[in-house]
């Protein structure tokens, strides 16, 4: 069969302002260690409104308003400047405000665990039914709303999580259980935000590119949180949950985990599925996660900067059977860091980028765009990060010059004619490599570049498992029109002819003639 093609991607940021004071694991880990801080006090004066979000350039890459490479067009720090005339909906997605996704949060939740009030409901249904993806069937799951005071009952007494906007009370996520530390409230949030956010993104994918719902066969959820019981910690299922919702009827899905990894990994994984011929529509989908709001706060901070970590991403891709059309997925060119592969940098890109380039017998410089770790370095940088991407095209383009494939006074522009300005949120799964696909579809339609690799890295020791390193990466190709793999230069007429001769010499041998 031919390969698999990327179809299709939706991409969607969501204002998180109230749950970067509230869910964040740095501003948790202040409140229960230094609860007086001085960071805590001022935080709330550094959050941006969600108008200053929509107009910051890196936002509006993320969701396809503007290509990357704009933002050299932007003086360093991007913050203090603002896209003029900026949507909150893009060629790819949207940036959804905190009240809305609130509501939407309700909208996706099955077992009645969210609770919000009555005049917080009226007001946010009514936006939401303003909104061009929201169903009558989710509108409807949004009730009239409870008293506020059962909601304090449930915060106060029940151990609920609180849901707040404009730094008030709204509404509650109640525990799933009564001793099940699995279900309770804080991580019964973070799940229903993971997929509510994949599920924002996967409406997005298919509106953006008119797909059919009903045509997808599996759905690959790759975010980095995990949903289970006391008996099944990470059992799942986030992938079907977010199906459902979306309305994929004729759809089964299963998660795959690896840290900022997952996403390319998924990739790899729907492209061989479709290849081998399992399924012929599969989504790669992740929502965000509340646990890296504000992870860098304390530098932001301490910098008189605002709080940039304060959306949480999303993104779904669509691959499916090769159309003739769209960019395919090269699976017999993938790079993988392995168990024996070892952790320095010339180790970790020579397994990632060199080796799956050598398979092909290609160069370095015939990668058109590489897309790595796109990490804001606007966000990066202040935290002493330094800016990721240009990292780790500095480190591909010297292992260029070793293998003969750049000269060394290449080096300086290799980022810029190889390489793109980071602008994906630090949620740790999202930066890695896949902001990229919907840019780099538009690029191969319109005759843009002719090859992009994916690198997707991730941190596995985070769980204390292993100290081994991850990493996979894969290259997209423009389509060469040809939606079987039959030898090149010949046509299908051809074909049938010298299949033809063939048989009437066979036949004459057989005649004694």
């Amino acid at each position: 069969m031919s390969y698999a093609v990327m179809k299709g991607a939706g991409y969607i940021l969501v204002h998180a302002p109230d749950m970067v004071i509230h869910s964040g694991t740095t501003q948790i880990g202040e409140k229960l260690g230094n609860p007086e801080s001085e960071y805590l006090k001022k935080l709330p004066n550094h959050l941006r409104s969600y108008e200053k979000v929509v107009a910051y350039p890196p936002n509006q890459v993320y969701i396809g308003n503007m290509k990357p490479e704009e933002l050299r067009g932007y003086e360093m720090p991007w913050h203090t400047h603002e896209v003029e005339s900026a949507d909150r909906f893009g060629k790819v997605g949207e940036i959804m405000p905190q009240d809305e996704f609130i509501g939407f949060l309700k909208a996706v939740d099955v077992f009645d665990l969210v609770k919000l009030n009555k005049e917080f409901t009226k007001e946010v249904r009514g936006k939401l039914e303003k909104h061009p993806l929201m169903t009558e069937a989710l509108i409807a799951k949004i009730k009239e709303g409870e008293e506020q005071e059962d909601i304090d009952q449930f915060i106060n007494n029940h151990h609920a999580e609180a849901i707040y906007q404009d730094h008030k009370i709204v509404g509650c996520v109640k525990r799933a259980h009564e001793t099940d530390s699995n279900l309770n409230a804080h991580i019964m949030f973070e799940n229903l935000v993971a997929k509510a956010s994949g599920a924002l993104s996967f409406m997005n994918l298919i509106a953006k590119n008119d797909i059919d719902v009903t045509s997808i066969e599996y759905v690959i959820e790759c975010s980095e949180e995990a949903c289970g019981d006391m008996n099944q910690r990470g059992g799942g299922n986030f992938a079907k949950a977010i199906a459902e919702v979306v309305g994929a009827v004729n759809a089964t899905g299963s998660d795959t985990r690896a840290f900022c990894a997952a996403p390319a990994h998924a990739m790899i994984q729907a492209a061989a599925l479709v290849k081998g011929g399992v399924y012929e529509n599969v989504v790669v989908v992740a929502g965000g996660a509340t646990a890296k709001l504000g992870m860098n706060g304390k530098d932001h901070v301490k910098k008189e900067m605002p709080i940039l970590e304060d959306v949480l991403g999303g993104f779904a891709v669509l691959v499916s059977k090769n159309d003739g059309v769209n960019p395919i997925i090269r699976t017999d060119l993938i790079g993988r860091h392995t168990v024996g592969t070892g952790s320095s940098p010339q180790a970790v890109i020579t397994s990632l980028i060199t080796a799956p380039l050598d398979k092909g017998g290609l160069k370095i410089t015939d990668v058109d765009r590489y897309s790595v770790e796109m990490q804001n370095p606007d966000i990066t940088k202040p935290a002493g990060a330094g800016d990721v991407p240009e990292a780790n095209y500095k480190m591909i383009a010297a292992l260029g010059v070793k293998r003969g494939d750049l000269e060394r006074a290449e080096v300086a522009t290799f980022a810029k004619n190889h390489g793109m300005p980071g602008w994906a949120p630090t949620q740790g799964h999202i930066p890695s490599g896949v902001p990229y696909l919907g840019h780099a579809r538009e690029a191969f339609l319109n005759d843009e570049i002719k090859r992009a690799m994916i690198v997707g890295k991730g941190s596995l020791f985070l769980a204390r498992m292993t100290n081994q390193f991850d990493g996979v990466s894969f290259i997209l190709e423009k389509n060469d029109g040809l939606t079987e793999e039959k030898p090149q230069g010949i046509s299908e007429d051809e074909v049938k002819s010298m299949i033809g001769e063939a048989m009437k010499d066979f036949a004459s041998h057989l005649l004694g003639k």
